[in-house]
């Protein structure tokens, strides 16, 4: 078995540790995301272009991973990200998060790599970035096709 088979470079799901599972829930749908009918009261699933994206408790989520809960979240060096088609299309989508209940914590600006880009958090603090970076174009199934 090689590596690349034992180990596919992909990521599948992405879940959030959340203090409040119906807040955060309806924050993400006001973002306009669908909901799995695979959620259940105890998991909240959003679909999203090549992933999941999970919502859970965070204690569970300590629980399952078999660490203890932390107290207040911090920065952990992890952010995820949004890539847009425009730099005006970075701006809407920053006006329905902001709409929805996020908390800007960068606006976006042109940054020095020749992209436009900003940062907001969601209500349990886990930041997002938004970003249009004209050298990561798009696929027509509307997926990042890095060179």
């Amino acid at each position: 078995m090689t590596a690349t088979t034992a180990f596919p470079a992909r990521i599948s799901i992405v879940t959030l540790g959340v203090s409040d599972l119906a807040r955060s829930t309806a924050f993400y749908e006001a973002l306009g995301w669908q909901r799995s009918a695979a959620s259940s009261p105890e998991i909240v699933w959003f679909r999203t272009a090549d992933s999941a994206l999970g919502l859970f408790p965070n204690e569970e989520l300590a629980a399952d991973a078999g660490i203890p809960a932390a107290g207040e979240p911090s920065f952990r060096g992890v952010t995820l990200a949004v890539n847009l088609e425009s730099p005006e299309q970075v701006d809407a989508a920053l006006a329905t998060a902001v709409e929805a209940g996020a908390t800007v914590v960068k606006p976006p600006t042109a940054t020095s790599w020749g992209g436009y880009s900003g940062y907001f958090e969601d209500p349990d603090g886990h930041l997002w970035e938004l970003a249009h970076n004209p050298f990561f174009p798009f696929t027509a199934a509307g997926q990042l096709d890095l060179p």
